[in-house]
């Protein structure tokens, strides 16, 4: 009389062991990209006018965020907060009566999970520096996080753990109106659009994807590698 035994073969616990294993690196490493408050566009030109959307997709923790505190960097010659009916705006100016901050809060707690946002104008002149650092301070109905961290010469900043949005200032074009539309064009079109996960739909949103794919192929192979040890085996 043959027996069979109820414990899985050592081969099949491989093959399962792959599957999850690409399952894990597809879904985890998106979800790690898009776990910053970005800004978009993150380029400029200088002397030019544009529009910043910065958004977010989570909270801290599992708590549904209640405002966004960002400190404005040296070097923008105006700055105009867009008026939003989901969120409140306070002002603060500086001695020289430029905008050193905004605190954008909102009506009702977003929840984690779902894509918040908030817009301002801003002007730059010949004088602007060539990396713009927007601080933004995240709070929660319980807990912060500050989004302050900036990423040293030579160091990813994709592996910082709480990287502040920055902007890039190009060299000036000339055609300071026409890009200034052009620029407030795409950010409202990226505030709007529905069922975007990652926040601000980005460079970063960009990164997620491709490393999303990179596990999806790393599990495929963990799959072949295991397929072809059970063959081996059997």
């Amino acid at each position: 009389m043959r027996t069979f035994s109820t414990r899985p073969s050592t081969a099949r616990r491989t093959v399962v062991a792959g599957l999850v294993t690409g399952a894990v690196l597809a879904l985890a490493v998106p979800a790690m990209a898009s776990a910053h408050v970005t800004v978009s566009p993150d380029e400029l030109a200088a002397g030019d006018h544009g529009t910043l959307t910065f958004a977010f997709s989570h909270g801290c923790e599992d708590s549904p965020t209640t405002a966004l505190r960002i400190t404005m960097p040296e070097g923008l010659a105006s700055v105009a907060p867009t008026i939003d009916p989901n969120w409140t705006i306070d002002v603060e100016r500086g001695d020289d009566g430029l905008v050193s901050a905004v605190t954008y809060t909102a009506v009702a707690p977003v929840a984690n999970g779902l894509r918040g946002a908030v817009t301002l104008g801003v002007g730059l002149d010949d004088s602007t520096p060539d990396t713009l650092v927007f601080p933004v301070v995240q709070s929660c109905v319980v807990g912060s996080t500050e989004w302050t961290q900036v990423a040293e010469d030579g160091e990813d900043p994709h592996g910082l753990d709480a990287p502040a949005p920055v902007v890039t200032v190009g060299e000036a074009t000339g055609g300071h109106g026409e890009h200034g539309e052009h620029d407030a064009a795409g950010s409202d079109e990226s505030a709007t659009a529905s069922g975007d996960t990652d926040a601000g739909g980005d460079g970063q949103g960009a990164l997620g994807v491709a490393f999303g794919a990179g596990g999806l192929v790393a599990g495929v192979a963990a799959l072949v590698v295991s397929i072809l040890a059970f063959r081996r085996r059997a």
